[in-house]
């Protein structure tokens, strides 16, 4: 089965046949040139055999191409010896006549050179092997034992040139390994110029950490990755990754997710990260950098979402159980499916091959979010470290993964050269603190930054308590933000002062009640008095009267009386 790569519409179209090695047929735009012979060429080491088996396992297995290994060095029981580790079973597929295993035994010291040498049996041989079940794959292994006994350059490049020629007659996609020489490509110096593809292997030692990178040396008809690409062999098969810069095209999203601390998405006015970004979360030792971590895992496997940890300093085990001490419970995400551990030792491998392993996991776990725990147990150049961290966070941003990074800042800057080298590849930058007062040690954290979000700018005291990641509300005290004992007691003093103003307001609204009481009873003094004064005056108005009257009428009677006389 092929695959057409795409190009331009005024340009010839070139077939590609699909190697089925992870990162590789991305590199290539499709495969390597379908129905012609690739040069794969290294050092002793590097990989070139299983590169060669992996094409034809691939091949077989899932795209129902036939395939001829001929041998120049391993015996076939050797062969399938070999790639057993990688869950190859090679003896299967020759069985199912997907699969033919030619050892042709080469002998140097049995080869001498008499008259005209040519290819013509090799030819006959490798043709009765591809006819026999249909190969469209084949691959040659190594060149160097094939023509081991020549001295003659001018044979031997006339060889060279019609083995690739016969091959291409063949229409099979071919790849022949050779070793690489001295100052050139290959030893015979003419492999790489007949070949219509290169891939270069390599296998390099720095700092006695070893790492194995690729490169597409030559492409005739297609446009391909140009630049050297880190590529794994393990338990798992080849697996290469195929970005050496960031891009800046990835979608993004509006959604937010909970950073599992309700005091933190407080923090946040989107009430979270946004899902997607990369977050920093960088302190010194011992302020729950992971812990926090844990609670971002926590709710998001609460959601139902998967997560992907990358642990660098404790084994899963421990994290586990480390955890647990504060109510967070990673265990049953775990046997849930949900979460997955994948730890190892910063030394076991340089930093391209941990991003080569980052790439894999990502692409078979297929995770909502991942955690890198710490960035800071790397050691190295601080631009290998930012390439690294740059090319990690673009492949979860072309995914849309929640990408949280922990680092451990150094005790005298609590802003370390690294963090600060990372920095503008972060969307949120949080960052925990201990403060030291009163004797005691409390911690706090405070947001840096946060993209496409506002946020709080206060210092906010923290516990790590046996239910989790607890906020303290602020506290600001004349001499700035209180925390720990030094808060305790500014609280308990404000309690006093509260107390003792409550006190003198009841006081007072107490007097005031007393005077008020005393005020109504002298104004119903006063009223009775009133009322009784009003009653004596108007008994006294009414005698007043009633003796007017009495008067008035004695005295009428008095001049009645008077009259008469007259």
């Amino acid at each position: 089965m092929t695959t057409l790569a795409g190009s331009h519409p005024s340009s010839p179209q070139v077939y590609k046949t699909p190697t089925g090695i992870a990162g590789l047929d991305e590199l290539t735009l499709g495969g390597l040139p379908g129905g012609r012979p690739t040069l794969v060429c290294g050092a002793a080491g590097c990989g070139k055999t299983l590169f060669a088996v992996t094409f034809l396992v691939n091949g077989a297995v899932t795209y129902g191409e036939p395939g001829v290994f001929m041998s120049f060095e391993e015996r076939e029981q050797d062969l399938e010896a070999n790639v057993a580790s990688l869950n190859y079973r090679l003896e299967e597929l020759v069985a199912q006549k997907k699969l033919c295993i030619d050892h042709v035994y080469i002998e140097r010291a049995e080869i001498e050179e008499s008259g005209d040498y040519d290819l013509e049996g090799l030819f006959v041989r490798l043709g009765h092997a591809i006819d026999s079940i249909g190969a469209k794959r084949v691959v040659l292994d190594t060149l160097e034992a094939l023509f081991a006994g020549l001295s003659d350059s001018r044979i031997l490049r006339s060889e060279l040139r019609r083995l690739f020629a016969w091959l291409k007659s063949k229409g099979v996609t071919a790849i022949i390994t050779g070793e690489r020489g001295e100052g050139q490509l290959t030893r015979y110096g003419i492999e790489e110029y007949v070949s219509d593809c290169v891939i270069l292997l390599d296998n390099r030692v720095q700092d006695q950490i070893s790492t194995r990178r690729l490169r597409v040396v030559k492409y005739r008809g297609s446009a391909h990755g140009t630049n050297e690409y880190p590529f794994l062999i393990d338990e798992h098969g080849i697996s290469v990754l195929p970005i050496t810069s960031a891009g800046l095209a990835h979608n993004v999203s509006r959604k937010v997710v909970s950073t599992g601390v309700p005091g933190i998405d407080d923090m946040l006015s989107a009430g979270g990260y946004f899902q997607g970004s990369s977050v920093l979360i960088s302190g010194l030792a011992g302020t729950g950098k992971s812990t926090m971590a844990a609670a971002f895992v926590d709710a998001a496997c609460t959601r139902g979402e998967r997560c992907l940890f990358f642990a660098f300093e404790e084994s899963p085990e421990q994290i586990i159980r480390n955890m647990s001490s504060v109510g967070i419970q990673l265990q049953q995400h775990v046997q849930s499916g949900l979460l997955h551990f994948e730890a190892a030792r910063p030394s076991l491998y340089g930093f391209e091959m941990h991003l080569a392993r980052m790439h894999r996991d990502i692409e078979r776990f297929k995770p909502s979010a991942v955690i890198v725990d710490p960035i800071s147990a790397f050691s190295g150049p601080s631009y290998e470290i930012h390439a690294t961290l740059l090319r990690l966070a673009d492949v979860c941003k072309s995914r849309g993964l929640t990408a949280i990074f922990t680092s451990l800042s150094a005790a005298a800057d609590a802003s370390s050269e690294r963090e600060r080298s990372v920095s503008s590849l972060m969307d949120t930058w949080i960052s925990l603190a201990d403060v030291e007062a009163n004797g005691e040690r409390n911690r706090v954290l405070y947001v840096i930054k946060a993209r496409g979000m506002g946020h709080s700018k206060q210092l906010r005291e923290y516990q790590l308590t046996s239910h989790g990641f607890k906020i303290i509300d602020a506290y600001i005290g004349p001499d700035g933000v209180l925390t720990g004992t030094a808060r305790l007691a500014q609280e308990a003093r404000e309690r006093e002062d509260t107390a003792r103003r409550q006190q003198a307001v009841e006081l007072r609204r107490r007097e005031l009640q007393r005077r008020h009481a005393a005020t109504e009873r002298q104004i119903e003094e006063l009223r009775a008095q009133l009322a009784l004064d009003e009653v004596e005056t108007n008994m006294f108005i009414e005698q007043e009267e009633n003796r007017e009257a009495m008067l008035g009428a004695t005295r009428a009677e008095m001049a009645a009386i008077r009259g008469k006389r007259k």
